[in-house]
C-alpha cells in the first residue's frame, strides 16, 4: 500500500517523515471544514478529518492508504455547566492575541482527530493531550504573535515555537499530537490494519 498524507503543513510532513516510511502528499483544494455548531467540542477534530477524507475518497487508488487529519485546541468552560469552546486558526493578530491570554495561566486541551482511509475500510480515531499555560504578560503575548504569526495554527501556537519554552508548564500525553500529529498512535493503527511498514 502506499501511503498518502492529505495535509500541506510542514509540521505534519516533518512528524510523519520521522517514521521512516515512505508517503506522498497530495492536497484538494475546496474541502468545506465547517462543522456543526452543535457539535460537541471534543468531537469536532475527528468530525474535519472525517469530512476530509471522504472529499479525498474519490481520488484513491485500491492500493493507496490515506491519512487525514484536523487539530483544535479545546478550552473548558471558566463557569461550572458552561460549554467547552473550540479555538480554531485566528483571523488576525488581534484574534491571535485574544486567543492566547485565554490560554494564559490555563489547562487546555489539544485534539486531533485522525482518519485512514483506503478504498475498502477506515479507522478512525482521535488524541487528546492536556496542556498547562503559565501566566503570559500582554507584552509576551504581544512578542509571539509580532514575531511568529501564529495565524494557520490551532489556538494561536505552535509548541515548537517560543511561546511553547516559555508558557508550557505542564503537559500529559503526546508532545507530537501538540505539533499537529499523533505520530505514535499512527504507527500502532497502521500495524494494526497489517500496513507493511
Amino acid at each position: 500500500m502506499k501511503l498518502i498524507l492529505a495535509s500541506g503543513s510542514p509540521r505534519r510532513k516533518q512528524l510523519l517523515a520521522g517514521l521512516d516510511i515512505p508517503f506522498e502528499v497530495r492536497l484538494l483544494s475546496g474541502i468545506d471544514e465547517n462543522y456543526p455548531a452543535e457539535l460537541p467540542a471534543h468531537d469536532v477534530a475527528l468530525y474535519c478529518a472525517s469530512k476530509k477524507a471522504q472529499a479525498y475518497i474519490p481520488t484513491l487508488a485500491d492500493d493507496e492508504l490515506l491519512i487525514t487529519a484536523d487539530t483544535v485546541v479545546v478550552l473548558p468552560s471558566a463557569t461550572p455547566g458552561g460549554h467547552a469552546r473550540v479555538l480554531g486558526k485566528p483571523r488576525d493578530e488581534a484574534e491571535a492575541e485574544a486567543m492566547l491570554a485565554e490560554l494564559s495561566g490555563r489547562t487546555h486541551q489539544v485534539i486531533t482527530g485522525v482518519c485512514l482511509t483506503t478504498t475498502g475500510r477506515q479507522r478512525r480515531f482521535d488524541v487528546t493531550t492536556d496542556v498547562t499555560f503559565a501566566r503570559l504578560t500582554p507584552e509576551q503575548i504581544h512578542y509571539y504573535v509580532s514575531q511568529y504569526h501564529p495565524m494557520d495554527k490551532a489556538g494561536a501556537y505552535g509548541v515548537q515555537e517560543w511561546i511553547g519554552y516559555v508558557a508550557v508548564s505542564d503537559m500529559h500525553g503526546s508532545f507530537f499530537n501538540v505539533m499537529g500529529l499523533p505520530v505514535q498512535r499512527i504507527y500502532q493503527e497502521l500495524q494494526a490494519m497489517n500496513y507493511e511498514l
